[in-house]
């Protein structure tokens, strides 16, 4: 049974009724379920909503897909809500480790800006969420391709196929387009959209997300991560406390002995900085994947995505030079630990949050809230 911040997190219905009864340490509580299960990530504070939209600007929706054989979806983060090919913003890539078929990676890493919503899917549905995104840059701006440039779209991947059909190749660019469609500030957690069919560590992985909030020179500034949890092999998980979890279920033939599953971390800033910089605070999820007992094997994709609203790049800039505002270099550390802390908190929340499952071919994987709670019992 779901604990009564857990329900509010899974029920969006109940979730707002019961925020009215609730006192401001509960509140909170309902914005975390690592926390409402007495796991703490690290020691600085959590934004307002505890997720990437603290970030100003930056929005999360999903299209989900859960019938028959099928468990996948899309997940789209909006990083601003303008002309995102117009106004890019300044980004970087740290590819931890590279068994990985995303999209855009190269020119992020080239370039150092990001100018479409960023999709995340499985493998098979790469191709498809950049068609839709190269569709939707060319409806906002014709000339893409003919008076201009083209358009880098960025589509993040895990293999899902361990719940999930993914050999159907079922998700359409219109179900991409339902995911941009339905972005808001209202974070949703768990398995959905992209999450909907993910393992991590044995258990039920998803969408996760988290936040923290702290000052550089007076200025309230913001770090957001939005996870992709796939990794992690069974037995491996450390949790805050130090405990352990082991699923009880799941393959029996040594298939999962090695590391082949994939994370993608996603993380927003509202704190100026360079592309060079941002590579460097991408690197730290790392740390927290590290944290949770990841060895980032040789079967696994490990990216970082990492991205400044502080700033615009205009793609149609006039002056031949640009002047920006970019953080103190040995002020950064502050970034670093929330890019750790964040990472860490929201693989944890993905897998709270998600319930157990069963899938393809009668596979299961159960939830780590179930575990926890059984561990509270004994």
């Amino acid at each position: 049974m779901l604990s009564l911040p857990q329900f509010c997190l899974s029920n969006e219905a109940s979730r707002f009724s019961c925020r009215c009864f609730m006192s401001s340490t509960d509140q909170f509580l309902t914005r975390s379920p690592s926390r409402a299960n007495g796991l703490v990530c690290g020691t600085l504070e959590p934004g307002v909503l505890n997720t990437i939209a603290d970030v100003a600007g930056v929005t999360v929706g999903h299209f989900t897909l859960n019938r028959d054989d099928l468990r996948t979806g899309v997940t789209a983060l909006l990083p601003h809500q303008g002309n995102l090919f117009r106004e890019k913003l300044p980004a970087a890539v740290e590819v931890i480790n590279g068994f990985g078929k995303s999209a855009g990676l190269v020119q992020v890493a080239e370039l150092g800006t990001l100018e479409t919503p960023v999709l995340l899917t499985n493998t098979f549905a790469v191709g498809t969420g950049m068609n839709a995104l190269i569709r939707r840059a060319v409806a906002e701006n014709p000339e893409i391709g003919r008076s201009t440039g083209t358009v880098n779209p960025v589509v993040m991947e895990c293999n899902d196929g361990w719940l999930s059909d993914i050999q159907a190749m079922a998700l359409t660019e219109a179900d991409a387009i339902a995911a941009i469609e339905a972005a808001s500030e209202r974070v949703e957690q768990g398995s959905v959209g992209a999450g909907t069919g993910m393992s991590a560590f044995g258990f039920k992985g998803g969408i996760g997300s988290a936040s923290r909030a702290f000052d550089l020179g007076g200025r309230s500034c913001t770090l957001g991560a939005l996870v992709l949890a796939n990794f992690g092999r069974p037995g491996d998980l450390v949790l805050p406390d130090g405990r352990r979890p082991h699923p009880k279920d799941g393959p029996k033939d040594g298939k999962e002995s090695t590391e082949r599953g994939s994370v993608i971390v996603v993380l927003a800033t509202d704190v100026p900085l360079e592309s060079r910089q941002l590579k460097r605070v991408a690197k730290r999820a790392g740390a927290g994947l590290a944290r949770l007992g990841a060895c980032y094997g040789n079967g696994s994709g490990d990216i970082a995505l990492a991205f400044s609203t502080a700033q615009r790049i205009m793609h149609f800039e006039a002056s031949n030079f640009i002047v920006r505002d970019i953080l103190k270099e040995d002020r950064i550390d502050v970034l670093f630990q929330a890019a750790a802390e964040t990472t860490q908190e929201a693989v944890l929340n993905a897998m709270i949050v998600s319930p157990a499952m069963r899938g393809r071919g009668r596979n299961r994987r159960p939830s780590l809230a179930d575990w926890l709670g059984a561990e509270r019992q004994d």
